[in-house]
């Protein structure tokens, strides 16, 4: 066996549960006193080294559950957050939000800060630098101790945990069928950098509903806004980028934006050049805000339905921590996304 083991590694040499191995590494008096005795035996043998954040979550169980949001000023967070509280409070769980503004290190502090707070597991969404890095090493050390972790929306695969996600690739596949059905024939779909999942999903989708409708893939077609940008430059460079294409294609025809913030950027744009919506350019949206119901034409957009993420993820947190579910069995729930046409498509 390795140096540095984990309890789950313990739990399984010795054939006990992980609980188990942590209540005897604390002298718990639950645990009969020989096979505490042999399990901390074990344990410094093989050099067990106790991951503190994990440790201290496990030990002051308080029925709090921490959410980690990587951004705040988001409709689509809020209504996830809506969701977690709903079936936190029916359980009689408190809930503690935190921000990692995408940042790795942020994300990582406010891990180790909530364990001061007595929080008995974690739901987040990944920041985009924590994906950027791939450095995944605080999500598989709390969850090697047993403590449940659940993702939603940005979830990385290199971590296995429930996980609660909605079908980007075919919410990306619907959205561009339904250009293509209008008469669509050069469509825009601007998105994020490679590494952020949900952008690489979308994108996806996009491309199979063209090679399904045997349209020539055009990498010119796809802008991916910088993750480093301000909401001053993204808006900046998506104009840039779309007078340059508009330059070598003005037959553009449609556009998909993998947020809601960018697809209203690039309304914008249009709007200023005199084109008309959906009478020149059709346009699609992913959100699950009012902002593209409200814009001018208001947006058709894809709907991400966070309410119904955020119970999904609660239940599947709360079920692990009540032992309704088993510590080592993880879920992968997919909710459907719903394609709401308003004004800005045929």
């Amino acid at each position: 066996m390795k140096k540095n083991v984990t309890l789950k590694q313990i739990a399984k040499e010795l054939g006990v549960s992980v609980s188990t191995v942590s209540k005897s590494l604390r002298d718990n008096e639950e645990i009969g006193l020989e096979t505490r005795q042999k399990i901390q035996a074990f344990a410094k043998m093989y050099n067990y080294k106790p991951n503190s954040i994990a440790l201290n979550l496990r030990n002051k169980s308080t029925n709090s559950i921490a959410i980690i949001l990587p951004q705040i000023v988001n409709h689509f967070f809020t209504n996830v957050v809506q969701g977690i509280e709903s079936e936190a409070n029916r359980r009689n769980y408190n809930v503690i939000i935190a921000v990692s503004n995408d940042s790795f290190e942020k994300e990582v502090l406010n891990m180790e800060t909530l364990v001061n707070g007595s929080i008995d597991g974690f739901i987040l969404s990944v920041a985009k630098e924590t994906m950027k890095r791939g450095d995944y090493h605080h999500f598989n050390e709390t969850i090697s101790q047993g403590v449940p972790i659940v993702m939603f929306d940005r979830e990385v695969q290199e971590v296995n945990c429930d996980k609660v996600v909605i079908d980007d690739v075919q919410g990306a596949k619907e959205a561009t069928q339904k250009l293509l059905k209008t008469g669509c024939k050069r469509i825009v779909f601007i998105t994020t950098e490679d590494f952020v999942s949900v952008g690489n999903l979308r994108l996806k989708g996009y491309k199979e509903a063209l090679i399904e409708s045997q349209i020539e893939i055009d990498d010119a077609l796809i802008i991916k806004v910088k993750d480093q940008f301000s909401s001053d430059e993204i808006e900046k460079f998506i104009f840039q980028e779309l007078e340059k294409l508009i330059q070598i294609y003005p037959d553009v025809d449609g556009l998909i934006g993998v947020n809601e913030f960018y697809t209203i950027t690039a309304a914008n744009y249009f709007k200023k050049k005199g084109s008309k919506i959906p009478g020149e350019v059709s346009i699609i949206a992913f959100s699950d805000g009012d902002l593209p119901k409200y814009s001018y034409p208001s947006l058709t957009a894809v709907r991400q339905h966070g309410r119904e993420m955020g119970e999904a993820a609660a239940k599947l947190l709360l079920d692990k921590l009540e032992g309704i579910t088993p510590e080592e069995e993880y879920q992968t729930i997919v909710i459907e996304t719903e394609l709401k046409e308003r004004e800005s498509t045929k």
